[in-house]
């Protein structure tokens, strides 16, 4: 099995607790406390070998585990997720485990992701208007992920899911060049 095929499975069981009948919660909030850990772990090479050797004992591990988390005041959700991670000696995936958590999570709330880029900053009035366009055409509620590419002559080029909305300079020339050469 692929990490990402086992990252996604490590997530997807993460949303069904996080947001299962017994105790739901809420999944943006399980995911900062994870990414809050997640920081630490980064940031110090000794926890990563630490939680990662084979030769560290298990009990060991869940003390620091469960140290750290006390300190960062995470849940007990995101508590015994640490520790199945490093049970099963799959922490060091758990950044993928959490964009996977963060996309899957935002599915089954009814999101939609749209990274769009355009040639410049868009301001306020013209990130609305297209948060309503891509609702309007999707049908689900959109989170959009904004980004400036100087390699733009002007308009926007917006990706959602496999889906691109190329409304650039660029793309409306190509599509001018090709209907012409139809012609």
């Amino acid at each position: 099995m692929t990490h990402s095929a086992l990252a996604s499975r490590y997530a997807s069981a993460l949303v069904d607790v996080a947001m299962g009948s017994r105790a739901p919660m809420d999944p943006h909030q399980l995911l900062s406390e994870l990414r809050g850990f997640e920081e630490v772990l980064a940031g110090s090479a000794e926890l990563r070998t630490a939680l990662a050797s084979p030769s560290v004992p298990p009990a060991r591990k869940r003390a620091v585990v469960g140290a750290i988390g006390a300190k960062l005041g995470v849940s007990r959700v995101a508590r015994n997720f640490l520790f199945v991670l490093t049970d099963h000696r799959r922490i060091a995936m758990l950044t993928e485990v959490l964009d996977s958590f963060d996309l899957l999570s935002d599915e089954r709330l009814g999101f939609t992701r749209a990274d769009i880029s355009s040639a410049r900053e868009l301001d306020q009035r013209q990130r609305d208007a297209l948060s309503h366009e891509f609702e309007r055409l999707t049908g689900k509620k959109v989170r959009m992920r904004f980004g400036v590419d100087r390699e733009l002559l002007g308009g926007l080029v917006a990706r959602i899911g496999s889906t691109v909305y190329d409304g650039s300079v660029r793309g409306q020339l190509q599509a001018l060049g090709k209907r012409l050469a139809a012609e």
